[in-house]
Protein backbone atom coordinates (compact mmCIF):
# COMPACT_ATOMS: atom_id res chain seq x y z
CA UNK A 1 0.00 0.00 0.00
CA UNK A 2 1.48 3.19 -1.35
CA UNK A 3 1.71 6.54 1.32
CA UNK A 4 -0.54 8.11 -0.52
CA UNK A 5 -3.39 5.31 -0.09
CA UNK A 6 -2.42 5.03 3.55
CA UNK A 7 -3.08 8.75 4.70
CA UNK A 8 -6.65 8.50 2.34
CA UNK A 9 -7.99 5.47 4.29
CA UNK A 10 -6.30 7.65 7.74
CA UNK A 11 -8.28 10.74 6.87
CA UNK A 12 -11.44 9.32 5.83
CA UNK A 13 -11.52 7.36 8.93
CA UNK A 14 -11.03 10.30 11.10
CA UNK A 15 -13.59 11.86 9.42
CA UNK A 16 -16.10 8.82 9.85
CA UNK A 17 -15.02 9.11 13.63
CA UNK A 18 -15.94 12.76 14.15
CA UNK A 19 -18.74 12.51 12.78
CA UNK A 20 -19.64 9.75 14.86
CA UNK A 21 -18.27 11.80 18.19
CA UNK A 22 -20.42 14.89 17.07
CA UNK A 23 -23.47 13.07 16.92
CA UNK A 24 -22.82 11.17 20.55
CA UNK A 25 -21.82 14.83 21.55
CA UNK A 26 -25.12 15.87 21.28
CA UNK A 27 -26.88 16.97 24.40
CA UNK A 28 -30.48 14.77 25.14
CA UNK A 29 -33.56 17.09 23.58
CA UNK A 30 -36.67 16.49 24.86
CA UNK A 31 -38.78 13.49 23.52
CA UNK A 32 -42.59 12.74 24.05
CA UNK A 33 -43.30 9.48 26.63
CA UNK A 34 -44.12 7.57 23.81
CA UNK A 35 -40.74 7.73 22.04
CA UNK A 36 -39.06 6.68 25.52
CA UNK A 37 -40.93 3.29 26.28
CA UNK A 38 -44.08 1.74 26.22
CA UNK A 39 -47.64 0.57 28.58
CA UNK A 40 -47.26 -3.02 30.60
CA UNK A 41 -49.51 -5.17 28.05
CA UNK A 42 -49.46 -3.36 24.78
CA UNK A 43 -47.07 -4.88 22.92
CA UNK A 44 -46.72 -7.23 19.82
CA UNK A 45 -47.45 -11.23 19.62
CA UNK A 46 -44.77 -13.45 17.61
CA UNK A 47 -47.10 -15.99 15.37
CA UNK A 48 -45.59 -18.48 13.38
CA UNK A 49 -46.43 -21.49 11.31
CA UNK A 50 -45.77 -24.44 8.90
CA UNK A 51 -47.15 -24.38 5.41
CA UNK A 52 -46.95 -25.25 1.64
CA UNK A 53 -45.77 -22.74 -1.15
CA UNK A 54 -46.92 -23.99 -4.70
CA UNK A 55 -46.78 -22.81 -8.37
CA UNK A 56 -43.14 -22.59 -8.33
CA UNK A 57 -41.35 -23.17 -11.72
CA UNK A 58 -38.87 -25.83 -11.01
CA UNK A 59 -37.45 -23.81 -7.70
CA UNK A 60 -38.56 -25.93 -4.71
CA UNK A 61 -37.56 -29.14 -3.07
CA UNK A 62 -37.58 -32.19 -4.82
CA UNK A 63 -36.90 -34.83 -1.71
CA UNK A 64 -37.87 -33.11 1.36
CA UNK A 65 -40.33 -35.41 3.13
CA UNK A 66 -41.94 -32.40 5.26
CA UNK A 67 -43.32 -30.86 2.10
CA UNK A 68 -44.00 -34.13 0.57
CA UNK A 69 -46.52 -34.57 3.34
CA UNK A 70 -47.51 -31.25 3.98
CA UNK A 71 -48.86 -31.17 0.21
CA UNK A 72 -50.77 -34.54 1.17
CA UNK A 73 -52.25 -32.92 3.97
CA UNK A 74 -53.27 -30.25 1.89
CA UNK A 75 -55.11 -32.71 -0.80
CA UNK A 76 -56.52 -34.65 2.05
CA UNK A 77 -58.98 -31.59 2.80
CA UNK A 78 -60.53 -31.70 -0.30
CA UNK A 79 -61.26 -35.78 -0.88
CA UNK A 80 -57.85 -36.38 -2.73
CA UNK A 81 -55.83 -39.35 -1.50
CA UNK A 82 -52.48 -39.47 -3.20
CA UNK A 83 -51.86 -43.84 -4.34
CA UNK A 84 -48.95 -44.83 -1.95
CA UNK A 85 -45.18 -44.23 -2.47
CA UNK A 86 -46.49 -40.88 -4.87
CA UNK A 87 -44.30 -37.80 -4.39
CA UNK A 88 -45.97 -34.87 -5.20
CA UNK A 89 -43.29 -32.07 -4.52
CA UNK A 90 -41.79 -32.23 -7.79
CA UNK A 91 -39.54 -28.94 -7.37
CA UNK A 92 -42.90 -27.04 -7.91
CA UNK A 93 -43.90 -27.02 -4.52
CA UNK A 94 -42.05 -25.87 -1.21
CA UNK A 95 -42.33 -26.50 2.53
CA UNK A 96 -42.22 -23.08 4.33
CA UNK A 97 -42.38 -21.49 7.96
CA UNK A 98 -44.26 -18.65 7.94
CA UNK A 99 -43.93 -15.50 10.69
CA UNK A 100 -45.83 -12.81 11.69
CA UNK A 101 -46.37 -10.09 14.55
CA UNK A 102 -49.51 -9.18 15.35
CA UNK A 103 -49.92 -5.94 17.22
CA UNK A 104 -51.58 -4.95 20.23
CA UNK A 105 -55.68 -4.24 20.10
CA UNK A 106 -55.89 -6.47 16.63
CA UNK A 107 -59.12 -7.38 16.02
CA UNK A 108 -60.37 -10.26 14.12
CA UNK A 109 -60.81 -9.08 10.43
CA UNK A 110 -57.74 -7.29 10.49
CA UNK A 111 -54.95 -7.98 8.38
CA UNK A 112 -51.06 -7.93 8.41
CA UNK A 113 -48.02 -8.76 6.83
CA UNK A 114 -46.59 -12.15 7.12
CA UNK A 115 -42.88 -13.14 5.92
CA UNK A 116 -42.79 -16.35 4.34
CA UNK A 117 -38.71 -18.40 3.82
CA UNK A 118 -37.97 -21.93 2.86
CA UNK A 119 -37.57 -24.80 5.10
CA UNK A 120 -35.84 -27.27 2.96
CA UNK A 121 -33.80 -26.85 0.09
CA UNK A 122 -35.50 -24.43 -2.16
CA UNK A 123 -33.74 -22.29 -4.78
CA UNK A 124 -36.31 -19.58 -5.11
CA UNK A 125 -39.68 -18.84 -3.92
CA UNK A 126 -40.56 -16.18 -6.57
CA UNK A 127 -44.04 -16.85 -8.47
CA UNK A 128 -45.39 -18.88 -5.59
CA UNK A 129 -48.40 -18.75 -3.94
CA UNK A 130 -48.81 -19.85 -0.26
CA UNK A 131 -51.63 -22.23 0.44
CA UNK A 132 -54.57 -21.43 3.41
CA UNK A 133 -52.45 -22.14 6.80
CA UNK A 134 -52.74 -21.19 10.62
CA UNK A 135 -50.32 -19.41 12.75
CA UNK A 136 -49.93 -20.05 16.35
CA UNK A 137 -48.88 -18.05 19.12
CA UNK A 138 -47.13 -19.15 22.13
CA UNK A 139 -49.93 -20.65 24.17
CA UNK A 140 -50.42 -23.42 20.62
CA UNK A 141 -53.68 -21.60 19.94
CA UNK A 142 -54.77 -19.90 16.19
CA UNK A 143 -54.66 -16.68 16.11
CA UNK A 144 -54.74 -16.10 12.14
CA UNK A 145 -54.94 -17.52 8.67
CA UNK A 146 -52.39 -16.79 6.22
CA UNK A 147 -52.96 -17.83 2.23
CA UNK A 148 -51.28 -15.27 -0.99
CA UNK A 149 -48.88 -14.65 -3.70
CA UNK A 150 -45.00 -13.86 -2.45
CA UNK A 151 -43.09 -10.95 -3.21
CA UNK A 152 -39.77 -12.09 -3.53
CA UNK A 153 -36.73 -8.95 -3.48
CA UNK A 154 -34.25 -11.96 -4.34
CA UNK A 155 -33.05 -13.48 -7.66
CA UNK A 156 -31.29 -16.62 -8.74
CA UNK A 157 -30.30 -18.27 -11.85
CA UNK A 158 -28.74 -21.27 -13.01
CA UNK A 159 -26.68 -22.18 -16.21
CA UNK A 160 -26.54 -25.79 -17.34
CA UNK A 161 -22.54 -26.01 -16.71
CA UNK A 162 -23.18 -25.27 -13.05
CA UNK A 163 -22.56 -21.80 -12.95
CA UNK A 164 -25.14 -19.53 -11.14
CA UNK A 165 -25.83 -15.78 -10.00
CA UNK A 166 -28.04 -15.27 -7.16
CA UNK A 167 -29.14 -11.71 -5.55
CA UNK A 168 -30.65 -11.31 -2.27
CA UNK A 169 -32.37 -13.80 -0.40
CA UNK A 170 -34.59 -15.54 -3.01
CA UNK A 171 -35.88 -18.16 -0.86
CA UNK A 172 -38.03 -15.61 1.43
CA UNK A 173 -40.76 -13.73 0.15
CA UNK A 174 -43.41 -11.28 1.95
CA UNK A 175 -47.31 -11.34 1.69
CA UNK A 176 -48.84 -7.51 2.45
CA UNK A 177 -51.65 -8.14 4.22
CA UNK A 178 -51.47 -12.01 3.87
CA UNK A 179 -52.88 -12.95 7.20
CA UNK A 180 -56.44 -12.51 8.76
CA UNK A 181 -56.95 -11.62 12.23
CA UNK A 182 -59.15 -14.83 13.90
CA UNK A 183 -58.89 -13.96 17.18
CA UNK A 184 -57.84 -11.19 19.76
CA UNK A 185 -55.58 -11.19 22.74
CA UNK A 186 -56.50 -9.94 26.16
CA UNK A 187 -54.38 -7.39 26.98
CA UNK A 188 -55.38 -6.78 30.65
CA UNK A 189 -54.17 -2.95 31.27
CA UNK A 190 -58.30 -2.47 31.52
CA UNK A 191 -58.33 -4.47 34.91
CA UNK A 192 -54.94 -4.13 36.69
CA UNK A 193 -55.55 -1.87 39.57
CA UNK A 194 -52.32 0.77 37.94
CA UNK A 195 -51.40 1.70 34.46
CA UNK A 196 -47.22 0.78 34.18
CA UNK A 197 -45.03 2.59 31.92
CA UNK A 198 -41.49 0.97 31.12
CA UNK A 199 -38.69 3.08 29.63
CA UNK A 200 -36.81 1.42 27.21
CA UNK A 201 -33.50 2.30 28.45
CA UNK A 202 -33.33 1.64 32.02
CA UNK A 203 -32.18 5.35 33.95
CA UNK A 204 -33.57 6.51 37.53
CA UNK A 205 -33.57 10.33 36.53
CA UNK A 206 -35.49 9.43 33.38
CA UNK A 207 -37.74 7.95 34.63
CA UNK A 208 -38.44 10.27 37.91
CA UNK A 209 -38.72 12.78 34.98
CA UNK A 210 -40.96 10.78 33.40
CA UNK A 211 -43.22 10.84 36.50
CA UNK A 212 -42.78 14.42 37.78
CA UNK A 213 -44.12 15.35 34.13
CA UNK A 214 -46.91 13.33 34.50
CA UNK A 215 -48.22 14.70 37.88
CA UNK A 216 -47.77 18.12 36.56
CA UNK A 217 -49.76 17.28 33.68
CA UNK A 218 -52.72 15.63 35.45
CA UNK A 219 -52.39 18.16 38.52
CA UNK A 220 -52.29 15.22 41.54
CA UNK A 221 -49.71 12.89 42.32
CA UNK A 222 -51.03 9.85 40.34
CA UNK A 223 -47.61 8.96 39.04
CA UNK A 224 -44.24 7.12 41.04
CA UNK A 225 -41.30 6.09 39.46
CA UNK A 226 -41.11 2.43 41.02
CA UNK A 227 -37.84 1.85 39.71
CA UNK A 228 -35.11 2.61 36.95
CA UNK A 229 -37.70 1.39 34.26
CA UNK A 230 -41.19 1.24 35.53
CA UNK A 231 -43.77 4.24 36.35
CA UNK A 232 -47.19 3.61 37.89
CA UNK A 233 -49.62 5.52 37.31
CA UNK A 234 -52.61 5.56 39.52
CA UNK A 235 -55.85 5.33 36.72
CA UNK A 236 -59.34 5.30 37.30
CA UNK A 237 -61.24 1.23 36.26
CA UNK A 238 -62.78 1.29 32.67
CA UNK A 239 -60.97 1.05 29.60
CA UNK A 240 -62.78 4.40 27.85
CA UNK A 241 -61.09 6.34 30.80
CA UNK A 242 -57.81 4.63 31.00
CA UNK A 243 -57.40 4.84 26.67
CA UNK A 244 -58.35 8.44 27.09
CA UNK A 245 -55.02 8.80 30.08
CA UNK A 246 -52.85 6.94 28.11
CA UNK A 247 -53.63 8.82 24.66
CA UNK A 248 -52.82 12.25 26.83
CA UNK A 249 -49.42 10.93 28.77
CA UNK A 250 -47.78 9.25 26.19
CA UNK A 251 -47.56 13.19 24.54
CA UNK A 252 -46.23 14.95 27.23
CA UNK A 253 -42.66 15.72 26.25
CA UNK A 254 -40.05 14.81 28.64
CA UNK A 255 -36.00 15.52 28.27
CA UNK A 256 -34.43 12.45 29.15
CA UNK A 257 -31.20 12.22 31.11
CA UNK A 258 -27.83 12.40 29.51
CA UNK A 259 -26.31 8.85 28.79
CA UNK A 260 -23.52 7.54 31.09
CA UNK A 261 -20.09 8.00 29.56
CA UNK A 262 -19.60 5.29 27.35
CA UNK A 263 -17.16 4.15 24.33
CA UNK A 264 -18.47 1.55 21.87
CA UNK A 265 -15.89 -0.32 20.01
CA UNK A 266 -16.85 -2.98 17.28
CA UNK A 267 -13.99 -5.03 17.31
CA UNK A 268 -15.00 -6.95 13.67
CA UNK A 269 -14.79 -3.10 11.50
CA UNK A 270 -12.90 -1.23 14.00
CA UNK A 271 -15.29 1.62 14.52
CA UNK A 272 -15.45 3.42 17.57
CA UNK A 273 -17.77 5.81 18.93
CA UNK A 274 -17.44 8.02 22.31
CA UNK A 275 -20.47 9.87 23.56
CA UNK A 276 -19.68 13.37 24.86
CA UNK A 277 -19.72 12.47 28.63
CA UNK A 278 -16.63 10.56 28.44
CA UNK A 279 -13.50 12.09 30.31
CA UNK A 280 -10.42 11.37 31.00
CA UNK A 281 -8.38 11.99 33.73
CA UNK A 282 -4.29 12.54 33.84
CA UNK A 283 -2.70 10.12 32.15
CA UNK A 284 0.87 9.92 30.06
CA UNK A 285 0.44 7.50 26.95
CA UNK A 286 3.35 6.23 24.57
CA UNK A 287 2.52 4.40 21.52
CA UNK A 288 4.67 2.92 19.25
CA UNK A 289 4.40 0.82 15.98
CA UNK A 290 6.79 -2.05 15.09
CA UNK A 291 6.53 -3.21 11.72
CA UNK A 292 8.08 -6.42 10.40
CA UNK A 293 8.07 -6.46 6.31
CA UNK A 294 9.54 -9.85 4.56
CA UNK A 295 10.25 -10.08 0.58
CA UNK A 296 10.44 -13.16 -0.93
CA UNK A 297 12.66 -13.66 -4.38
CA UNK A 298 12.84 -16.80 -5.30
CA UNK A 299 15.35 -17.20 -8.26
CA UNK A 300 15.44 -20.28 -10.68
CA UNK A 301 18.52 -21.76 -11.50
CA UNK A 302 19.71 -24.34 -14.05
CA UNK A 303 23.15 -25.99 -13.29
CA UNK A 304 25.47 -27.00 -16.05
CA UNK A 305 25.67 -29.16 -18.64
CA UNK A 306 22.52 -27.17 -19.38
CA UNK A 307 21.17 -30.36 -21.09
CA UNK A 308 21.24 -32.42 -18.60
CA UNK A 309 21.17 -30.12 -15.33
CA UNK A 310 17.99 -30.05 -13.03
CA UNK A 311 16.05 -27.00 -13.12
CA UNK A 312 15.89 -25.73 -9.05
CA UNK A 313 14.29 -22.47 -7.63
CA UNK A 314 16.40 -21.21 -5.02
CA UNK A 315 15.21 -19.34 -2.50
CA UNK A 316 16.32 -15.63 -0.83
CA UNK A 317 14.07 -13.63 1.59
CA UNK A 318 14.80 -9.78 2.87
CA UNK A 319 13.48 -9.01 6.72
CA UNK A 320 13.09 -5.72 7.66
CA UNK A 321 12.42 -3.93 10.87
CA UNK A 322 10.97 -0.67 11.34
CA UNK A 323 10.27 0.68 14.88
CA UNK A 324 8.37 3.91 14.31
CA UNK A 325 8.52 4.87 17.86
CA UNK A 326 6.73 7.63 19.17
CA UNK A 327 7.06 10.06 21.53
CA UNK A 328 4.97 9.97 25.54
CA UNK A 329 1.68 12.50 25.24
CA UNK A 330 0.28 13.83 27.55
CA UNK A 331 -3.71 14.25 28.63
CA UNK A 332 -4.41 17.01 30.84
CA UNK A 333 -6.93 16.65 33.60
CA UNK A 334 -10.17 16.21 32.67
CA UNK A 335 -9.95 16.25 29.34
CA UNK A 336 -12.92 16.98 27.46
CA UNK A 337 -14.57 15.58 24.23
CA UNK A 338 -13.34 17.81 22.20
CA UNK A 339 -9.50 17.12 23.59
CA UNK A 340 -9.91 13.56 23.33
CA UNK A 341 -10.65 14.07 19.53
CA UNK A 342 -7.33 16.23 19.12
CA UNK A 343 -5.26 13.90 20.76
CA UNK A 344 -6.60 11.09 18.90
CA UNK A 345 -5.94 12.94 15.27
CA UNK A 346 -2.48 13.97 16.19
CA UNK A 347 -1.05 10.55 17.31
CA UNK A 348 -2.89 8.81 14.09
CA UNK A 349 -3.52 5.71 15.15
CA UNK A 350 -5.24 2.45 13.35
CA UNK A 351 -8.56 1.00 15.15
CA UNK A 352 -6.89 -1.61 16.86
CA UNK A 353 -4.49 0.18 18.23
CA UNK A 354 -7.38 3.17 19.47
CA UNK A 355 -9.01 -0.22 20.97
CA UNK A 356 -5.56 -1.00 22.72
CA UNK A 357 -4.69 3.14 23.95
CA UNK A 358 -8.50 3.34 25.62
CA UNK A 359 -8.56 -0.38 27.22
CA UNK A 360 -4.74 0.74 28.78
CA UNK A 361 -6.55 4.46 30.12
CA UNK A 362 -9.30 1.76 31.46
CA UNK A 363 -7.00 -0.19 33.61
CA UNK A 364 -4.82 2.80 34.85
CA UNK A 365 -8.28 4.62 35.96
CA UNK A 366 -7.69 7.73 33.67
CA UNK A 367 -10.75 6.61 31.64
CA UNK A 368 -14.21 7.75 33.45
CA UNK A 369 -16.33 5.72 30.87
CA UNK A 370 -17.53 1.71 30.63
CA UNK A 371 -15.69 0.20 28.05
CA UNK A 372 -18.40 -1.49 25.57
CA UNK A 373 -16.15 -3.82 23.41
CA UNK A 374 -18.93 -5.89 20.94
Amino acid sequence: MTLSSRITRIVHWFAALAIALFIAAQPAQAERIKDLGHFAGLRTNQLVGYGVVVGLAGTGDDSLEYATLGVKGMTSRFGLALPPGVNPATKNAAAVMVTAEMPAFAKPGQRMDVTVSALGKAKSLRGGTLILMPLYGADQQIYAMAQGNLAVGGLGISAADGSSVTVNIPSVGRISGGATIERTVATGFESQPFLSFNLTDADLTTSLRVADAINQALGSEQAIAADAVTVRISAPMGTQERVALMGKIENLIVKPAEARARIIVNARTGTVVINGAVRLGPAAVSHGKLTVRVEENPTVIQPAPFSRGRTETEQNSDIALEDNGAPAFEIGRRASLSEIVETINSIGVSPSDLTAILEGLKQAGALKAELIII
